[in-house]
């Protein structure tokens, strides 16, 4: 998509190691964009996303993954969770209490790097991977038909909490 290795090239200078630039590209994400459920569907163009700067966190893991892939590098979505209450100390993971989607990098070797763009940071044990695909499409948390009349919603609540002080 025409706009994604513009705005991912200034965090890719010549010489930097890619892991270092991978969290620039991210941090430049979280810095720029605004969480907005709301200013997006699971069907908003990520050109969209990219001109109006706001989005939820599989907008910003499809941006990461565009900008990553302009720039050469081979990248995935990731679907999870995130721990719903902080640790001591810590604030409150934006996308906790609900699926969260950030993005992993191949720094090369036998290297992945997960980042999440929507809380500007790296990998951590607060992030449960449940699956990685391409794209949102690829590791949807639901899929299915319905045939008939009527409506309905789907409710899902979920608390992620480490077992022990052994795990956090």
């Amino acid at each position: 998509m025409p706009g994604l290795a513009p705005y991912a090239q200034p965090s890719f200078t010549p010489g930097r190691p890619i892991g270092e630039a991978a969290f620039d590209l991210i941090t430049r994400i979280y810095d720029e964009f605004i969480y907005d459920p709301v200013a997006t569907t699971i069907t908003t163009p990520l050109a969209e996303v990219l001109s109006t700067r706001r989005g939820v966190c599989q907008d910003f893991a499809h941006l990461a993954i565009g900008c990553f892939r302009a720039m050469g590098l081979a990248s995935r979505y990731v679907s999870g969770y995130l721990r719903t209450e902080p640790a001591p100390g810590k604030e409150r993971l934006v996308g906790a209490d609900a699926t969260h989607a950030w993005v992993s990098v191949w720094c090369g070797g036998e290297t992945w790097l997960d980042l999440d763009p929507t809380n500007g940071m790296r990998g951590s044990t607060d992030m449960i991977s449940l699956a990685w695909g391409r794209d949102y499409d690829d590791v949807s948390p639901m899929r299915g038909v319905l045939i008939g009349g009527g409506s309905q919603d789907l409710v899902v609540e979920v608390d992620v909490a480490p077992l022990g002080d052994s795990l956090a």
